[in-house]
């Protein structure tokens, strides 16, 4: 197949998926999950430990992505690839710019959680004292981690819809776009249903995987109650995920910026900002979830709005 680009033409030739990796973002994710306590505990790294599983991972990641760009028989690149076309760039820019926002607010969120986890659990009786100062943050990195497994395959599974959405919008079968989101959102629902029964039913089994057995009784505690308080409403954040990138597939940016900057920027930073100062440490706790909760009712409004455009 040939698609025309402002008189140029790219020659796209059928993709050989055994020739695809694994997914970039869970095998770094995963790594990092797998580091994180080994150099923080056994080697006694601390944060540094922490950085350097993080950095580790992406570099995996990166490495992958770049394997994958130069092996990739989807398409063919050549110079006339790299030209620079007006017209499509600020069609594709919007879009991009609402990514790059996406991406941007989640690590001012995380800055945000990370200070206020290192703030008040200097203020909790227990981590505050030197030998279990490190706690808070290494369960709170292994938490997130999980997470990011979670989210990917909700992101995965809302990516896999981005052109079957665009083919359809363009033809005009909206009510195939419809179909399709209603059945991404019940998918979405299924994986975080999954991901929050394995985090509330079988928390110390995951603290096993990474040597919990190992640590103070404290970092035990503690750790199970960020699971099953942290990862609580993971059901509303893989929905809100996928709608997120299924209204970019239907060109809606500001809506789906509204998504994800609320999550991010006003409940992600605020809320744990705001309710460690009445509820402590356990106060950030809540907050993933209470932002989630209130990113649903907005999103809920989205997407009523949305299934009314696509009715019509």
């Amino acid at each position: 197949m040939e698609v025309n680009t402002n008189g140029s033409k790219i020659k796209l030739i059928s993709r050989d998926r055994e020739n695809r990796p694994p997914d970039e973002e869970i095998l770094g994710a995963v790594i990092n999950i797998i580091l994180d306590p080994v150099f923080i505990f056994p080697l006694q790294m601390g944060m540094k430990g922490a950085a350097v599983a993080t950095v580790m991972g992406q570099i995996v990641t990166a490495a992958l992505s770049l394997w994958y760009l130069c092996h990739m028989k989807a398409v063919k690149l050549g110079k006339h690839s790299f030209g620079l076309w007006p017209g499509l760039m600020k069609r594709f820019l919007i879009l991009g710019l609402t990514s790059f926002l996406a991406q941007i607010s989640l690590v001012i969120s995380m800055a945000a959680v990370q200070n206020m986890c290192t703030k008040y659990g200097a203020l909790d009786p227990i981590f505050s004292q030197q030998e279990f100062a490190q706690i808070p943050l290494a369960v709170l990195g292994i938490v997130m981690k999980f997470f990011q497994i979670a989210i990917s395959i909700a992101i995965g599974m809302a990516a896999g819809c981005i052109p079957v959405v665009g083919y359809n919008i363009g033809a005009g079968k909206k009510y195939r776009a419809k179909s399709l989101f209603t059945h991404l959102l019940v998918a979405e629902a299924i994986v975080g249903a999954v991901a929050l029964v394995i985090v509330e039913v079988f928390p110390e089994q995951l603290i096993g995987i990474f040597g919990a057995h190992n640590e103070s009784a404290y970092y035990t505690a503690f750790a199970v109650k960020s699971f099953r308080i942290y990862l609580c409403m993971m059901i509303l954040a893989t929905v809100n995920k996928g709608t997120f990138i299924y209204l970019q597939a239907m060109g809606k940016a500001i809506e789906s910026t509204i998504i994800s900057l609320t999550r991010e920027i006003i409940f992600g930073v605020a809320l744990p900002i705001i309710l460690p100062v009445f509820f402590g440490l356990y106060g950030l706790l809540y907050s993933f979830p209470a932002a989630d909760i209130l990113t649903f009712v907005i999103a809920c409004v989205i997407i009523r709005s949305t299934y009314r455009e696509l009715s019509i």
